[in-house]
């Protein structure tokens, strides 16, 4: 369902903006950082206030259409319609590795059966060092 679908279902308002920014998602096919977004949004729309932006963007992850995450320095939205997935990034090189979505499936069982707890793992981004940046002194 298209991010426009869910704000109507939700009683929300199509403003102009918050159709650029879900066009944008759907034509991007990419994570997004907030910076993209907003100088997206500034490009087609100026005046726009940064402040809006992030509202909308509060508003998108509210009702499941993108996912936020953080990433060194930047947050991240991912769309949803992409699915389940995580990163592992180098701290060194900065590296990005895309993870299947089952990494986590052990952790998840373990902590339900151990500890009756549900865990939400729809995007995780775990920094280290990737094998070459691991090998240098």
């Amino acid at each position: 369902m298209s991010c426009l679908e869910t704000l109507k279902e939700n009683g929300l308002k199509l403003t102009p903006q918050r159709r650029l920014i879900a066009d944008y998602f759907h034509d991007s096919g990419s994570h997004l950082t907030a910076e993209e977004i907003i100088a997206h949004v500034h490009e087609k729309m100026p005046g726009v206030n940064k402040s809006t932006i992030y509202r909308n963007l509060d508003i998108f992850e509210s009702i499941g259409c993108v996912l936020k995450s953080e990433s060194g320095n930047h947050v991240i939205y991912h769309h949803t319609e992409e699915g389940h997935h995580h990163h592992l990034v180098c701290i060194k090189c900065g590296k990005n590795v895309d993870c299947d979505e089952m990494l986590f499936w052990p952790v998840e069982k373990t902590l339900r059966d151990k500890y009756a707890f549900r865990v939400d793992f729809k995007h995780q981004v775990i920094n280290g060092l990737c094998e070459s940046c691991g090998k240098q002194p």
